[in-house]
């Protein structure tokens, strides 16, 4: 396996880091993951400006230094041949980690039949920071892990209100009464490139969007369900697992042939 690492081209899985590295013992770190689409950082799809601003943006605010931009896209520009998505990390200090992976092996079955997901109540299951990707996951990766549990693939983020926000790796989407809705960023969940990239498509071939927040009660009004991230594009939900409640959407719906000529590459 190889993965590049502060100007470095490595092989193998292990990193060396200071045993009181922030980026260890806090998860301080900002990162982003995107897929590679014609083997080009440049590819319209990728969105490589978009992921590079996202990175720049949480430094900025965090007070961090910037890495040396041209050796992170050096690292993409090593590793994209070989791995179809690629998660980009900065680390307080100004070092880069850049590592590859392959899409799930299963994606073509999640993205026709859609997936079980779980609803994630408790505090304990909120992300940190929520509009900043950081390296601080613990509440997403902890309620992906109970979904998993519950046999599910998908877990469900919610805030106090027991309004729906994301998942616990991408942006919610609903279909109901003749357009798509998703959760309005003011309710604190990530604004997700991808997220982005479908309501201006969608704008564009004249639908509005709905950016209401999404109550509990609202939820059975839809009928679909389906969540984005750069690199599975668009998973349709099947089934919702509640504490007590069990609730089935149709993963065919004809709607979702609007999301998913996004990312037509014709």
């Amino acid at each position: 396996m190889a993965y590049w690492f502060s100007g470095q081209l490595c092989e193998g899985t292990d990193l060396a880091l200071a045993v009181n590295d922030p980026a260890l013992i806090y998860g301080a770190t900002v990162f982003t993951t995107l897929r590679i689409y014609g083997a080009r950082l440049d590819h319209p799809l990728t969105h490589w400006a978009a992921h590079q601003q996202r990175l720049a943006h949480g430094l900025t605010d965090f007070g961090w230094p910037s890495p040396d931009w041209s050796q992170v896209r050096q690292g993409a520009e090593a590793l994209l041949k070989d791995y179809p998505v690629l998660r980009i990390t900065c680390l307080p200090d100004g070092r880069e980690l850049v590592t590859g992976r392959s899409l799930p092996p299963d994606l073509e079955t999640m993205q026709t039949q859609g997936v079980t997901a779980w609803v994630a109540q408790g505090e304990m299951y909120r992300r940190s920071l929520p509009a900043y990707k950081t390296g601080n996951y613990l509440g997403a990766w902890l309620a992906l892990q109970a979904a998993q549990r519950h046999g599910a693939r998908e877990a469900i983020l919610v805030n106090a209100r027991g309004q729906w926000l994301e998942t616990s790796t991408g942006n919610l989407w609903g279909w109901a009464n003749g357009q798509w809705h998703t959760p309005g960023l003011g309710t604190g969940l990530l604004p997700g490139i991808i997220r982005t990239h479908l309501i201006e498509y969608l704008k564009q071939q004249g639908e509005r969007v709905d950016q209401s927040p999404w109550p509990p009660g609202v939820i059975q009004r839809f009928e679909v369900l389906a969540y984005s991230n750069s690199g599975v594009q668009i998973v349709p939900i099947h089934t919702v697992l509640g504490d007590r409640s069990r609730l089935e959407v149709n993963p065919q719906h004809p709607a979702l042939a609007a999301l998913r000529a996004a990312f037509s590459e014709n």
